[in-house]
């Protein structure tokens, strides 16, 4: 899907949204605290033992809550009210920050104590990540969403290039417990801005989702929408690759190129410093070129990267290496960032945004144990060399999966309920498995038409809430089709009506038109009775086994 010829906004025009520039202004100091806090850490970890295991297994105790929560926080920034979602992780940070600061002062804080806290700090991100993404949408306009999502990175960009320096500043000064304080004073800021948030809510007359439903439902959703797994694949195979870049930097700034601690800073700094710049240029990239070919190119320019970080030992044409990199970075993921949201719904957008996030920080992990065992084999200059050549062909096998930010949908509720409430009343339904028949009657010639349509409908009924879908023909009445489908529950299969949008409201009066019959189209709804089958008469009356295949 090309951006050609479509008008692009800056970066910067959605924080002449007042309420919008408050919470990024907000969000860009609690970036600074966040990364202020890091170093604090990091310094205290030494300071209390000499351990390297310790050192580095702060890192484990940052991203194992990612992992772990990445879906539940998802499904719950859809099942619940995500402004008051996003109150209680920040809350919850502050105090877990506040906590460590009072106990490093008062020096009782241990190694042990010292990654509880930060295990703690990193659950409260977890579970404010999906949820802040997901609001996104909400306090802009579509066509404003790519620049709203770039000045996110931005935003982290500018706390990165300035918070290292001055929580190395404040731990010498004041000592490491200072930064932690600070950090808990820092997420004040972001609650007083979303306090004074009054969000649109969309009441439903359906009880809340279940927690583990929910993430079923938001899996199932991904697995059945082409045009989310296409940036799937595209972040999980860039994350994969491009993860060498940092597992390899700190040795290679050292050991190769001879640099000290403020030399590694420099390269980082540099890598902020693309990141910025590139977010300058992205309207202009995406008018020149498709999100494909954008793709593409980005991922060949950081083989170029790789390739020049495993042959340049000067600083000048590493930080220049480096200042591609983080142009290249920024571009891609707000990219990426902004398919993921401008294609997803609003009742599930907080668990593809989960999913999304588990894929990249699990390519990202598993990529740096991937680079670790090929350096080990290698070295670290042809694991970059071999890197980069991986990242060729990843461009090359990722490109057929088009990318598009959903140009034409409208992803607002159509509000069509169908008239089969009524069904409900009076019966206990909420745990028995629906199957619904829907017949149609087509003229001979227009089989093929309504059949490829009826596609496109087989994918919204799989992502709103089926467990099994298929289209039947009567092989004595050609003009007769049989569509049937099976919902979990009645309540499930009600929710299906709330969740589907006006696009694709649009595809499925599509196939309707095909029906010509003189009657209007029939539907039925069946709710399964359990049958139990005597000892010995066989597999008679047996229940079936929805949603597992034959």
């Amino acid at each position: 899907m090309s951006f050609n010829g479509k008008k692009e906004l800056s970066t910067w025009s959605p924080l002449s949204k007042p309420f919008f520039r408050s919470l990024w202004i907000a969000n860009v100091v609690s970036f600074i605290g966040t990364w202020m806090r890091d170093v604090g850490v990091s310094w205290l970890m030494t300071s209390l033992t000499p351990s390297a295991f310790m050192v580095a297994i702060v890192q484990t105790a940052t991203m194992l809550p990612f992992f772990l929560l990445a879906l539940p926080a998802g499904a719950l920034a859809d099942i619940l009210d995500r402004r008051r979602l996003l109150l209680f992780s920040q809350l919850w940070m502050s105090v877990a920050a506040l906590g460590l600061g009072i106990v490093t002062i008062i020096g009782l804080t241990t190694p042990l104590v010292l990654l509880a806290f930060t295990f703690l700090l990193s659950i409260g991100a977890a579970l404010n990540a999906p949820a802040w993404q997901a609001i996104i949408p909400e306090l802009v306009s579509r066509k404003e969403l790519s620049a709203a999502i770039t000045l996110g990175s931005v935003g982290f960009n500018i706390a990165r290039a300035v918070a290292p320096a001055l929580g190395g500043f404040v731990v010498g000064l004041m000592g490491a417990g200072a930064t932690f304080i600070l950090n808990a004073l820092t997420f004040s800021g972001v609650m007083m801005v979303l306090k004074r948030w009054r969000r649109e809510t969309h009441e439903s007359a359906l009880p809340a989702e279940r927690l583990m439903g929910a993430m079923r439902v938001g899996v199932r959703y991904v697995r059945n929408d082409p045009k989310i797994q296409a940036a799937l694949v595209h972040i999980g195979v860039f994350s994969l690759l491009s993860s060498a870049l940092w597992a390899f930097l700190p040795v290679l700034a050292r050991t190769h190129a001879g640099l000290t601690a403020v030399g590694y800073g420099g390269l980082l700094g540099f890598f902020g410093v693309g990141g910025l710049l590139g977010a300058t240029f992205i309207p202009q990239m995406k008018r020149a070129a498709s999100a494909n070919v954008l793709t593409i190119g980005i991922t060949f320019a950081f083989a170029l990267v790789f390739l020049t970080l495993s042959v340049a030992r000067y600083f000048p044409i590493l930080a220049l290496a480096m200042c591609v990199g983080g142009a290249g970075w920024m571009v891609l993921l707000s990219m990426l960032s902004t398919v993921i949201q401008a294609v997803s719904p609003a009742w599930v957008r907080g668990r593809i945004v989960a999913v999304y996030m588990l894929v990249f920080f699990g390519g990202l992990a598993g990529g740096g144990a991937l680079w670790g065992a090929v350096a080990s084999w290698t070295g670290i200059p042809i694991a970059f060399a071999v890197a980069a050549g991986c990242l060729v062909v990843g461009g090359i096998v990722t490109y057929p999966f088009t990318l598009t930010e959903g140009e034409g949908l409208d992803l607002r509720p159509s509000e069509v309920w169908g008239g089969t409430t009524h069904i409900a009343e009076g019966m206990e339904l909420e745990e028995k498995p629906i199957l619904v028949i829907v017949e149609y009657t087509i003229k001979p010639g227009d089989g093929a038409g309504f059949i490829k349509a009826a596609g496109d409908l087989k994918s919204i009924r799989l992502r709103d809430g089926a467990i099994r879908w298929n289209l039947f023909h009567d092989v004595s009445d050609p003009s007769s089709y049989v569509e049937s489908f099976i919902v979990e529950s009645w309540v499930e299969h009600l929710r299906q009506h709330e969740r589907l949008t006006i696009s694709d409201k649009e595809i499925m009066d599509r196939v309707r038109d095909f029906h010509s019959g003189e009657q209007g189209l029939r539907v039925r709804h069946f709710v399964l009775e359990p049958v139990s089958a005597e000892k010995g008469k066989g597999t008679e009356g047996r229940p079936p086994v929805f949603g597992r295949r034959p």
